[in-house]
């Protein structure tokens, strides 16, 4: 092992215990006044309990004695109905994170499957800083700093402890960029294959990321000529017709929503009775600026990341196509397909998954400029404090981390909330700040862009192949 390899591999192993030990600090946080955990939260957790006590997704027996109560203390909405004389319920959530999450549930209850998800985001930051050195050229201490400090900030840390398969997917997105952007090592490409044979599996809205790795993944081997691509393309569809078939089987139709209480008359009504595409589209800049649940509003870092892309594209970094493809479907899917963003959640939620790629994006933006660099350690600081602020309000019985977190004496949120627009209200004080937002990042965007030249070919083909010659 060359000494590069040593130190990647120590400092991996460094960021994976300090992302797991940050994440795990707000396993005993109250999501509720009434819950430890809420929303989809103790479907997941009911769900894992019945696979690793009954090896079945029916979770009646579970509702009926009361096995929620550690976790959920007053009444649960079961989410489903009897779907036979029998009075079978199947909670209307893909199985893959109760199936990941069942062994800690059986041996340890919610606080180990927790702990198993913090783990989960550990192991994910470490692939992140491996993909950012290896795959996009990123210096590694300027690797390992920007990724355990935007891993330890909010949302990312936030979904190290939350029972969502957000982190999961995340890690899937990860590993199937790793596996497609290699040229030298086959084992890579399966690893791609299998991640995207994961992603459905963690939830219907993932499949368009898997959708966009395959593209790629065919795109690459083509260019490549490997003769393994054909029986890729086989598992894929082997794949994708189990997946059909196990789900017309067990939920009696093509999604798990079909077993959902709410989505009696039809599934479809997951995205909305009458969806107002123009009205979502505002979500394009609050998903970053909103006042509770924009990314910025919690760790300002992410008010960048119009900057970076913008970056990205103008150069045409390495793997720039892929890592802007994932990111405008996850984008996209947030905004005009995501039945809201303002849930019963921490922000965040539905752009999780491509979360570690823009931090990657960052990282190659601050390399070898240091006052940039500080500025992103120092706001992702920020975000890092502001939510294990939020943590300890929570031990206390002040604040909740879904109900009111809004309302944390955090005098930093406190400050740099009035110039964020809440996009709940949306009154004219809110438009005039999403104008004003709007404005200054579209500003900034035409500033990087006439500021920065495009990579020669040169140098895009030298540095890839210098970043494929170590694996």
């Amino acid at each position: 092992m060359n000494p590069r390899s040593g130190r990647l591999t120590g400092l991996m192993f460094v960021v994976t215990l300090s992302v797991t030990l940050v994440a795990a600090l707000s396993i005993q946080a109250r999501a509720t006044y009434n819950a430890q955990v809420t929303a989809d939260e103790p479907q997941y957790l009911i769900t894992a309990l019945s696979l690793g006590e009954d090896f079945d997704l029916d979770i009646s027996d579970e509702l009926e004695a009361g096995q929620f109560r550690d976790f959920h203390e007053v009444n649960l909405n079961p989410q489903t109905i009897a779907l036979d004389d029998a009075g079978l319920k199947i909670s209307p959530h893909d199985p893959l994170l109760p199936l990941l999450l069942a062994i800690p549930m059986k041996l340890g209850g919610w606080e180990l499957a927790k702990a198993a998800l913090s783990l989960i985001a550990g192991i994910t930051a470490a692939a992140t800083l491996w993909l950012a050195v290896r795959r996009f050229n990123v210096g590694t201490s300027t690797a390992a700093c920007v990724v355990t400090a935007l891993f330890c900030a909010s949302p990312l840390t936030s979904y190290g402890s939350q029972v969502y398969p957000a982190m999961p997917a995340a890690l899937c997105v990860v590993l199937g960029v790793a596996g497609i952007t290699s040229t030298s090592s086959k084992p890579w490409s399966w690893i791609a294959v299998a991640m995207m044979v994961c992603l459905p599996w963690l939830g219907i809205k993932y499949v368009p990321l898997a959708a966009v790795l395959a593209i790629f993944l065919i795109w690459n081997k083509k260019s490549l000529r490997d003769p393994t691509l054909n029986l890729q393309l086989f598992a894929l569809v082997l794949s994708a017709v189990i997946y059909l078939v196990v789900h017309h089987r067990i939920y009696g139709s093509w999604t798990v929503y079909a077993t959902g209480d709410h989505f009696v008359n039809s599934e479809w009504v997951v995205v909305g009775n009458s969806p107002n595409y123009a009205g979502r589209t505002r979500r394009l800049l609050g998903l970053i600026v909103d006042r509770r649940f924009g990314i910025a509003a919690w760790t300002p870092t992410y008010l960048m990341l119009p900057l970076v892309i913008t970056r990205t594209v103008r150069r045409r970094d390495e793997h720039w196509q892929l890592v802007m493809s994932l990111c405008a479907v996850c984008w996209g899917i947030a905004t005009w397909v995501a039945l809201t963003m303002h849930g019963w959640w921490w922000s965040g939620r539905q752009i999780v998954p491509i979360l570690p790629l823009v931090v990657i994006l960052l990282a190659a933006a601050v390399d070898n400029n240091r006052r940039a660099f500080q500025a992103v350690i120092l706001t992702s600081l920020l975000g890092t404090i502001s939510w294990l602020w939020l943590v300890f309000e929570t031990s206390t019985g002040r604040h909740t981390l879904i109900v009111d977190f809004e309302r944390t004496t955090n005098p930093w949120y406190r400050l740099w909330s009035v110039l964020l627009p809440d996009h709940q209200v949306m009154s004219a004080a809110d438009h005039f700040l999403t104008a004003i937002w709007s404005a200054a990042l579209i500003v900034g965007c035409w500033w990087v862009w006439n500021r920065v030249s495009p990579k020669s070919e040169s140098q895009s083909a030298t540095k890839s192949g210098a970043s494929d010659n170590t694996l």
